[in-house]
């Protein structure tokens, strides 16, 4: 595919400068230049889409629990770093549009809600991106999840998020309808990116912070990097 995105983008919205998926994070990596910001949507206990990493609380916010057990109400009612809530898909979805930013959204259930965290994620992307004039594009490690966003929402684009490449992984991809392969960039080379585009995906790599490596990445083919390295691998990096 001809990579329609940017070609650099924000882990986590702030990469490692910011409370990681905060609207504090998404602002920061704008502030800087950033035309394209990841982060990761999963359900609350209640249904509501939010943003967030781990299974449980524990380690970005002041609190203890875990995230599919707990209402919205309980969770905005913690705090990351003193300052920062966890928000909504919503809220972050709308925060990127206002600041005319592309999404990466990886779609990161928790264990057991894979079918509906994919399906909820896409069909609440459709709405709240129905007027953007790029769409942001789905991924998740999980098949369950992108093929419940593809049944939900067929029209948005898709990434397979792995590690390494699985095998078979051309009628996995083929399957689940996606357009980009998502992958670990220490699995990337030359040999292996040449078989991905022949193929016709794209090619996005996590999680790239060394710009002697980014670079290499680049020269083998790589069409996005996602960085924590926000300072030393900016927006315009080449």
């Amino acid at each position: 595919m001809n990579w329609p995105y940017p070609r650099i983008v924000a882990h986590r919205g702030g990469g490692a400068l910011a409370p990681e998926n905060t609207l504090g994070a998404i602002r920061l990596g704008a502030s800087m230049g950033f035309k394209g910001v990841e982060f990761d949507v999963m359900l609350a206990g209640d249904g509501t889409p939010v943003i967030i990493h781990d299974e449980t609380v524990d380690r970005t916010t002041n609190g203890k629990g875990s995230v599919p057990a707990m209402t919205y109400a309980e969770l905005s009612a913690l705090t990351i770093q003193e300052k920062e809530k966890i928000p909504t898909y919503e809220e972050a979805a709308r925060l990127c549009l206002a600041l005319g930013l592309w999404a990466n959204v990886e779609i990161k259930p928790a264990k057991g809600h894979e079918l509906a965290t994919g399906d909820a994620v896409a069909r609440m992307t459709r709405e709240l991106w129905k007027d953007a004039p790029i769409a942001p594009l789905l991924s998740s490690f999980s098949p369950v999840a992108l093929a419940a966003a593809q049944e939900a929402a067929p029209e948005l684009p898709r990434g397979g998020l792995c590690d390494t490449l699985p095998e078979g992984w051309r009628s996995i991809l083929k399957q689940l309808g996606c357009t980009a392969v998502h992958c670990n960039y220490q699995s990337l080379n030359g040999k292996l990116a040449a078989e991905i585009h022949e193929a016709g995906y794209g090619i996005l790599v996590w999680t790239v912070n060394d710009p002697a490596e980014a670079r290499r990445l680049v020269a083998v083919g790589a069409d996005c990097l996602v960085t924590d390295a926000l300072d030393r691998i900016g927006p315009d990096f080449k």
